[in-house]
C-alpha cells in the first residue's frame, strides 16, 4: 500500500512539475513579447503574411544600416518617394520586432509639415550609428525561435510554408534582408523609414506633440 501511495505521490509530483513548466513558459518574456508584436501587426495589418512579420523581427536587430550604404542615394530615393504619392494613411511611428529597439516612421510627417525633411533624413541616418547586429548565424537561432512562436499560434498565414522555406533559403546564402509580400504592399502601400526608438523620441516626438 506504501508503495501505491508513493507512485501515486510521484505521479501527481511529475504532473505538478510538468504544470509548473507548462506555467513557466507561457509566461516566458521573449514568447510573450513576441506574441505580443505579431498581434499587434496582425490586429492593424491582416494581410501580412510570414515575409511581413519576419520583415518586422529583423528590421529591429538590423535597422536601416543596409538601406544607408550611400547617404546621397538614400537622400534622393526619399525625396523621390516622397513626391510619388498623395494618399496618407499608416500610424506615424510603429514599433518593430520584440524589442522594439527601432520604429518604422512614417513619411506623412514630412507631407503633413509637421517634421523638416532635413530633421527626418538626419534622424534617419543617425540611427545607423547604434545599430549592433547581431551575426547571420544568431539571427537564425532567433528567428528559428520567432517563427516557432508564430507557427504556434496558428494564424492561418497564407502561403506559410512556401515564405517559411524561401526565408531560410536567404538566411542559408548569408542574406538578412527581407521584403513586404505582394499582398502587403498591395493593401496598404507603405512609406516609412527605419529610425532608432531613442532617437526618434528625442528628435521628432517633440516636433509632433507641438503640434496636439
Amino acid at each position: 500500500m506504501k508503495q501505491l501511495f508513493a507512485l501515486m505521490f510521484i505521479g501527481l509530483s511529475s504532473c505538478f512539475l510538468s504544470f509548473l513548466l507548462s506555467c513557466q513558459q507561457e509566461k516566458d518574456p521573449f514568447e510573450v513579447a513576441v506574441r505580443t508584436s505579431v498581434a499587434r501587426q496582425m490586429e492593424q495589418y491582416p494581410k501580412s503574411t510570414l515575409k511581413d512579420l519576419y520583415k518586422s523581427f529583423f528590421q529591429d536587430v538590423f535597422g536601416p544600416g543596409h538601406i544607408i550604404s550611400d547617404p546621397a542615394a538614400a537622400d534622393n530615393y526619399l525625396r523621390n518617394e516622397i513626391d510619388s504619392y498623395t494618399e496618407i494613411s499608416g500610424e506615424v511611428a510603429e514599433p518593430l520586432g520584440w524589442r522594439k529597439n527601432y520604429l518604422r516612421v512614417n513619411l506623412s510627417v514630412i507631407k503633413n509639415g509637421q517634421v523638416p525633411y532635413d530633421t527626418y533624413f538626419d534622424v534617419f541616418v543617425h540611427s545607423v550609428n547604434g545599430v549592433q547586429p547581431m551575426s547571420i548565424d544568431e539571427w537564425k537561432v532567433e528567428w528559428g525561435s520567432i517563427e516557432s512562436i508564430i507557427h504556434a499560434m496558428n494564424l492561418n498565414l497564407p502561403d506559410y510554408a512556401a515564405d517559411k522555406q524561401e526565408i531560410e533559403a536567404q538566411l542559408n546564402q548569408g542574406n538578412y534582408v527581407g521584403h513586404h509580400s505582394k499582398a502587403y504592399e498591395e493593401a496598404y502601400d507603405p512609406h516609412y523609414r527605419i529610425m532608432s526608438t531613442q532617437i526618434y523620441e528625442k528628435e521628432i516626438l517633440p516636433l509632433l506633440e507641438v503640434g496636439n
